[in-house]
């Protein structure tokens, strides 16, 4: 794809982003983000083959900002059980604050989530890579007593479901639970569980 095409994909999906942020996905058209561009529809759908296209591309837009929080904390020369409670914490508060400032956001993850779209499922995988690759240094350094990492990150996913889910997390924001005080003992546990030493 050359230059001119990738300049009117971004200038596409920044408008649809706009759209989506101000009204939500649902009630953004492709004739909406044409007109928002002083496009034709039609001129739309030649780089975006349909209107999923575009929705799937702005959710891998909100999760790459996701991944860019984990993989700066993985970078860092910090502990690995610093840098997992980090991550975890840091994840749990991006979701969050998505639901509280960007509620239209929030509801294009909730249906990406829903329908289990490839973009989930890469995001997903990715982040696995991040928790085993943290999890597998912790071993190294002896801070963890774990034999399998990859199969410990998993088992830590799943054990954070509650705090990353989307639905889960909206449902503890409007029955006005302390997410924040769940997440630090499921942290705890987690730690205890990999064997942190000392």
């Amino acid at each position: 794809m050359g230059k001119a095409s990738n300049e009117a994909r971004a200038r596409i999906l920044g408008a649809a982003e706009e759209s989506f942020r101000r009204v939500g996905h649902h009630r953004t058209s492709v004739a909406d983000i044409a007109a928002e561009l002083g496009m034709s529809p039609a001129n739309i759908y030649r780089f975006f083959p349909s209107r999923l296209a575009i929705d799937e591309s702005i959710c891998g837009r909100l999760m790459n900002e996701v991944a860019d929080i984990a993989v700066a904390i993985a970078r860092t020369d910090a502990p690995a059980t610093e840098k997992l409670d980090q991550l975890l914490t840091n994840v749990h508060r991006h979701a969050k604050m998505m639901l509280v400032k960007a509620k239209p956001m929030h509801d294009l993850i909730v249906a990406a989530t829903q329908e289990n779209w490839p973009i989930i499922q890469a995001h997903i995988k990715g982040m696995l890579m991040i928790l085993e690759a943290i999890i597998r240094d912790g071993a190294d350094a002896g801070e963890f007593d774990v034999e399998d990492a990859a199969e410990a990150a998993r088992a830590v996913r799943s054990a954070l479901v509650p705090f990353f889910h989307p639905v889960l997390i909206e449902h503890r924001v409007v029955n006005g639970e302390d997410a924040e005080a769940g997440l630090r003992d499921q942290i705890r546990f987690i730690l205890k569980a990999l064997g942190k030493s000392g």
